[in-house]
């Protein structure tokens, strides 16, 4: 009995050794799909109802008017009932009882949001494809100062919105940038690639830096060798230079050493006049010497004054030139 017990026991530590080294994994093969949800999966359709909705800008009314029977025939394939209030300005999706996918009301309300946030009907009925997601990000919030925010979104669109373009091609989604949100629909893969983008663009970080790691990460994914490797020593590492363009002052204050003591206290006049000796002096003797130290700044003013008026009457030193010299040493005016 005590070795049957041991030798489970040790087949237990095997097993896990080999799921921690992944040998025990399940492999999914290159090209496996998941089998669509169809109606034969639930026959008998859903008990309860639910719905959703949300409302929408007046300016989106014509074109909602226009493709509202779009968007009714692709939610009746999924027997999804939809309504469009122009009056309250709001739309709704709703179940009915033979409503077979469980998750085509979260895909129909991901709609009604994306056609409210002026994404156009061919992008916004993707989301009903199982692979395909939509993420609304919130940017308004992450700029405090309003031209800052102006200029970052900008930034994120690019001249003749190139920026964006690039994003598409590399994420394989849909961008669109609309007032204080960006609407995105695409792969889960490329919604949280795009999401970091969108964030860091607004935290001042250009987005040419994500574009260019973005385009080495599709390069490398090419390459078979490389699938299972760590990518790190091909991703660049930026280093941000953020040199700030705030006038620095003119003189700058020199902190001094902390120290617990306070400064030494200033010496009153009083004071002054006890190291001097003068406190001690009658008030004949003070006037006296008052009188003294007064002449002498006048004695020292009148000399200043009198060396001002007598530097007008020094004449100037005469400066003997070569010219000077040659016609003094001419033969014209010799004896």
């Amino acid at each position: 009995m005590a070795h049957n017990k041991i030798s489970d026991e040790d087949s237990k530590e095997k097993k896990i050794a080999k799921h921690r080294s992944g040998e025990d994994l399940l492999e999914v093969p290159e090209g496996w799909k998941e089998p669509e949800f169809s109606k034969n999966d639930n026959p008998h359709g859903m008990i309860a109802e639910s719905s959703f909705a949300t409302l929408f800008p007046k300016y989106r009314e014509k074109y909602l008017l226009e493709c509202w029977p779009l968007v009714k025939k692709l939610l009746g394939d999924y027997e999804l009932k939809a309504d469009l209030d122009v009056v309250e300005g709001s739309m709704t999706v709703k179940t009915s009882r033979k409503t077979w996918d469980p998750f085509a009301i979260i895909k129909a309300r991901d709609i009604i949001k994306l056609l409210s946030r002026s994404v156009p009907f061919e992008q916004a009925m993707r989301i009903m494809e199982d692979d395909v997601a939509c993420d609304i990000i919130k940017i308004g919030s992450l700029v405090r100062n309003k031209e800052r925010f102006v200029k970052r979104r900008q930034r994120l669109i690019g001249p003749n919105g190139s920026t964006l373009k690039a994003l598409e091609l590399l994420t394989n989604c849909y961008v669109l940038v609309q007032g204080n949100t960006v609407s995105c629909v695409g792969s889960h893969k490329g919604l949280r690639e795009l999401r970091k983008i969108i964030e860091e663009t607004m935290k001042n970080i250009h987005p040419i830096y994500n574009i260019k790691t973005l385009m080495i990460k599709r390069e490398l994914a090419k390459d078979p060798e490389l699938k299972n490797q760590s990518w790190e020593r091909f991703i660049p590492k930026f280093k941000s230079q953020n040199i700030s363009k705030r006038k620095q002052p003119q003189n700058r204050r020199i902190k001094k050493k902390y120290t617990p003591f306070p400064p030494p206290q200033p010496e009153s006049k009083i004071d002054k006049q006890l190291v001097s000796g003068e406190y001690f002096l009658e008030e004949n003797q003070k006037k006296a010497k008052s009188r003294s130290e007064k002449k002498e700044k006048q004695k020292k003013a009148e000399m200043k004054r009198r060396e001002k008026r007598e530097k007008s009457f020094v004449p100037p030193e005469e400066m003997t030139t070569a010219k000077n010299k040659k016609k003094s040493g001419s033969p014209l005016f010799k004896e």
